[in-house]
């Protein structure tokens, strides 16, 4: 269902599916299990790029890859985000992330894990991340900017509807739209604005996944892909994975309503446990 959007714009291209920066990525010492699993992704059609400083050796993984694969980075989508709070401590993060990674500029800076009213207080005031965020996109060092989170959809509609944002990365999944708040508030006020929805958590790090109940990998994703989104990413742990992510992205069918709501309602009984990252009611 992907529409117009800052994002697509940016990213020009027609692809719906990239990868994310859990698995393989999210670890220390693995680097060759990562670079066969990132050659995978590339080989596969994959051509957006998750990571952040908070993902262990994601970063310098991504740097060993396009040092071996120079003539791969213009055709690639590459992003990373900050948790940093201050303009300083953003603007260092993205200076550490374009070394580690051997890039001069990113396709997508994210303001990572926005979750409380403080968060919010900090990134706009005086001396905030913000204000970093925007100086990089004026520069041009990164094209585009965005926010993600998980933990409560009242902070993350507050950060859609009064930033100057391109991308909004956000958890979407049967389980979400059971709990509600992210699906039917902040996805639908980004789309308004013409801010990118990119769906994260599809799979709920493993936890969602039952065949028996029909939650499988490519059932969640289907899933995902038939929301208002403009790309859904997931992390890989191997090469296969990275394979099956990237056949996914290139052969789903949109799902039918009366399948959408049947998943819904299977995980409805579980669904507030299940969204293990939010905050406690």
């Amino acid at each position: 269902m992907a529409g117009n959007s800052r994002l697509r714009t940016l990213i020009s291209g027609s692809y719906r599916i990239g990868l994310g920066g859990e698995g393989v990525l999210r670890t220390e010492g693995r680097g060759q299990d990562a670079l066969e699993m990132l050659n995978a992704a590339y080989e596969a059609g994959i051509r957006y790029y998750d990571s952040a400083p908070a993902y262990a050796g994601s970063e310098r993984y991504y740097g060993l890859f396009w040092g071996s694969h120079p003539e791969r980075i213009e055709h690639t989508f590459q992003t990373s985000k900050s948790a940093m709070r201050t303009a300083a401590g953003a603007t260092g993060d993205l200076e550490r992330t374009l070394t580690r990674m051997g890039r001069d500029q990113l396709g997508l800076w994210q303001i990572h894990d926005v979750r409380t009213a403080a968060d919010i207080r900090e990134i706009e005031g005086k001396g905030g991340a913000l204000h970093a965020f925007y100086q990089a996109r004026d520069t041009g060092i990164v094209r585009g900017i965005g926010v993600t989170g998980h933990y409560d959809p009242v902070i993350l509609l507050h950060a859609v509807t009064h930033w100057d944002l391109d991308s909004v990365l956000l958890p979407v999944s049967p389980v979400e739209a059971a709990v509600g708040g992210f699906h039917d508030e902040v996805i639908p006020a980004a789309k308004e604005r013409g801010i990118g929805v990119i769906g994260m958590k599809t799979m709920g790090a493993g936890n969602y996944i039952y065949p028996e109940s029909g939650l499988t990998p490519e059932t969640l994703i289907r899933f995902a892909l038939s929301q208002d989104v403009d790309l859904v990413i997931a992390g890989c742990s191997t090469a296969d994975e990275a394979r099956l992510l990237g056949r996914m992205g290139k052969e789903h069918s949109t799902m039918r309503e009366e399948e959408q709501n049947q998943l819904i309602e299977s995980v409805r009984p579980y669904a507030h446990r299940l969204a293990y990252y939010r905050r406690s009611a």
